[in-house]
């Protein structure tokens, strides 16, 4: 049998039927509670009928309490508890008032002193009145907690969102810096048909990315079709001194994490290890998982950190002379990126082998991609040089300090 499906709805989503409900409730109850009372007690029934004006009246005078306190609420607190015990005392003593007033009218065994009804009765409406106010504080300032703790939440997941869609935003004119600047000196160089085809792959590259949610995730399939896509317009520059390998497991391969994670790795790879090598250098890319955690390693066999902790120095492409170009934002915006998406659950890691090189080791909760991911079959990311085995992340190398760590972009 089909079971139709039901989300139970929060009593208090809509206020205004929950105050109505509550009141029908309570009032409803204090009268069950003292219809009942009385008639075991042996009372007639005609006590009904003053029950049920003293419930009409207490609704009444709830009703007319709750507009005043909706006021009394925006005071200052010192105004809100004086006014509302002024306006209590007023509201009991109408009550009180009102009741007494039915009984010495209705009983015609009533011969008594009206003040000592009125003394009498007092207790009641103290009860019913000051349990009422009570409550009605208590409800609303619990919905204004909610209301500022979910307003909160939503100005920390704004807060987030605007901080990682800046830091994914500031790889753009970093990385077409980049490639136009290329693209200029192909261009000096007299060499059209490399400068138009590598505008086409950038045009390519830019309109797959901004399809990417920019504060979004991907699956690292995803992700390395994007690398791809980059690397292919770096290929043009450096031919077969690029060399890339990849070798994706293919449970890692539906991992998602954030978009455009990897790219500033690739890039840094590129300037600092390829770029200044005049035999080039190969970038490996190995994604494994470890336990519940994905694990991914992205090396080059460039020549690694300076042995001073000094600025790369790279040539100039046009005249040749030597110039530093870190700008500190590649480390840096991974960095903050994955502290902004993971806290403290996640491991970002950097080794220079005594041998040269240079690995970056990032850790993060595995996460499953969406059923349209997971709907289609894994499948690893083969490298171009089998040949050549891919960095072990057990590699043993010195740590770095903070100061080698700003060293590359």
């Amino acid at each position: 049998m089909a079971v139709l499906p039901f989300q139970p709805t929060p009593f208090f989503k809509n206020k205004n039927r929950a105050f109505w409900n509550l009141q029908f409730a309570g009032w409803g109850g204090a009268f069950l509670l003292r219809a009942i009372t009385g008639l075991v007690g042996g009372q007639d029934a005609s006590f009904l009928v003053i029950v049920a004006i003293e419930a009409i009246t207490g609704f009444s005078i709830s009703l007319v309490l709750s507009v005043i306190y909706q006021r009394l609420m925006t005071q200052k607190p010192l105004v809100t508890w004086a006014s509302t015990a002024v306006v209590l005392t007023f509201a009991v003593w109408l009550f009180t008032f009102i009741i007494a007033w039915v009984i010495s009218l209705t009983r015609a065994s009533f011969d008594g002193n009206f003040v000592s009804l009125f003394i009498g009765f007092l207790i009641w409406p103290l009860t019913l009145l000051g349990g009422w106010s009570a409550l009605y504080y208590a409800i609303n300032f619990f919905l204004q907690v909610e209301e500022q703790a979910d307003r909160l939440e939503r100005l920390e997941a704004q807060a987030t969102s605007a901080q990682l869609a800046m830091l994914r935003y500031q790889l753009n004119p970093h990385f077409l810096f980049n490639t136009l600047n290329s693209i200029s000196t192909l261009v000096l160089l007299k060499q059209t048909a490399p400068a138009n085809a590598m505008l086409t792959r950038l045009s390519s590259f830019l309109r797959h990315t901004l399809m990417i949610e920019a504060s979004g995730t991907v699956t690292l399939e995803q992700e390395i079709e994007t690398l791809k896509l980059y690397l292919g317009i770096e290929r043009m520059r450096f031919e077969e001194r690029l060399r890339t390998e990849f070798n994706i497991e293919p449970d890692a391969a539906l991992a998602c994490l954030p978009a455009m994670l990897l790219q500033p790795l690739v890039e840094n790879a590129i300037k600092y290890a390829v770029s200044p090598q005049e035999e080039g250098a190969k970038i490996s890319l190995e994604a494994q998982l470890v336990g519940q955690r994905l694990r991914v390693t992205v090396s080059d066999t460039g020549p690694g950190l300076p042995s001073d902790g000094g600025h790369h120095i790279l040539p100039d492409a046009l005249t040749g002379e030597g110039r530093a170009v870190s700008t500190g934002v590649g480390l840096a915006n991974i960095r903050d990126r994955l502290a902004q998406a993971y806290g403290d659950d996640h491991l970002f890691e950097i080794r220079t082998p005594p041998t040269g090189g240079f690995i970056v080791i990032i850790e993060l909760p595995f996460t499953k991609a969406e059923d349209d991911a997971e709907q289609a079959a894994p499948r690893a990311v083969s490298g171009t040089n089998p040949q050549v085995a891919p960095p072990k992340s057990a590699m043993p190398a010195p740590a770095l300090t903070s100061r080698q760590i700003g060293t590359q972009t």
